[in-house]
């Protein structure tokens, strides 16, 4: 009986494991108004089924780089699958709770409201506007604020889109408005739409640029992207070489930076040898410096006659050439 379990467990863990390998990963995408299919992520999953209905969570920082917006989560659901591109649905936002809880103390007054709203599309959506006082107010002061956030909030949503909401919510644009309306009332230390939510869909507007143009152009920006990465490391390439044929090598470096006195007593070591061979003697004075063509020779020939002659071998091939003339 216990065989039969191992055997049982062994065909359900290989079971699982072939389950994992047919899984495949999926490209999340915002929605066409107004991110015009933005990547945001990946996900992972076996078919178009599981992936349906999903939720996506991030921050605003890493949607749009807003470093000011690190608090700010964004929520997406995806709603379409096409290919490996999965197609989502913004859903709402919020605030995280310890960056709300930061902004509210003793000595100050909260202002928070419930407001559900219908764009021109169709679409109804709940927004949560929390206004924080300067100082404590009394209860007619917030009232006062409060209708008149709402009056603003409704009047913006019934002449906008959803995607116009959404861009309005998340760079800000809305919440300057409503703290432009709400100052004169009483000075406020922050104003902020702390919570969205779609409750209702509307209509899908079909305009704006097809999946197949987005992919086009991401192709064409990759392909411009690697060729300016293989032309700056080519550059690279040929500024290490000029500088290699240039600069001195090491050991070069070191016998230029030899004493004089070690320099001046390997010739008299040498002498013996010069003494026995007389005969090498005329070759080498058969041709004198100043008839040989430095120009046609290389550095590493023009270096090793300023070792014959001991001379620093540092520098460029001009430098070279003028030190052999001197």
């Amino acid at each position: 009986m216990a065989k039969k379990v191992s055997a049982k467990a062994r065909a359900a863990a290989r079971k699982q494991r072939d389950k994992w390998k047919t899984k495949r990963w999926y490209t999340i995408r915002a929605p066409r108004h107004p991110w015009e299919f933005k990547k945001i992520g990946e996900t992972i999953g076996e078919s178009d089924e599981h992936i349906m209905g999903r939720v996506y969570e991030m921050t605003q920082q890493e949607f749009n780089g807003d470093f000011t917006k690190m608090h700010v989560i964004l929520r997406f659901r995806v709603t379409e699958c096409v290919g490996q591109d999965a197609l989502t649905t913004f859903i709402g936002h919020h605030h995280q709770t310890d960056h709300i809880r930061r902004q509210i103390r003793r000595y100050r007054g909260k202002v928070d409201d419930v407001v559900d709203v219908v764009s021109t599309d169709g679409y109804l959506v709940r927004l949560k506007p929390l206004i924080i006082t300067q100082k404590r107010v009394q209860t007619s002061i917030k009232q006062a604020m409060r209708a008149k956030a709402r009056e603003l909030i409704v009047a913006f949503a019934a002449k906008s889109t959803f995607a116009k909401i959404q861009t309005h919510i998340l760079d800000g644009t809305l919440e300057e408005e409503l703290r432009k309306a709400v100052k004169p009332i009483y000075p406020v230390k922050s104003v902020a739409i702390r919570k969205s939510q779609l409750l209702q869909s509307g209509v899908v507007a079909d305009s704006g640029k097809s999946l197949d143009e987005i992919h086009a152009e991401e192709a064409r920006s990759d392909a411009e992207l690697k060729a300016k990465k293989a032309a700056a490391l080519a550059s690279a390439m040929e500024d290490e070489e000029e500088e290699g044929e240039d600069a001195p090598s090491i050991l070069d470096a070191a016998e230029a930076m030899e004493p004089a006195s070690e320099k001046t007593e390997a010739p008299a070591e040498e002498a013996p040898a010069e003494e026995a061979a007389p005969e090498e003697a005329p070759a080498e004075e058969a041709a004198p410096a100043s008839d040989v063509d430095h120009s046609s020779m290389t550095v590493a020939e023009l270096k090793e006659l300023l070792k014959a002659a001991g001379k620093p071998v540092s520098g460029k091939k001009a430098d070279l050439i003028a030190r052999l003339n001197e």
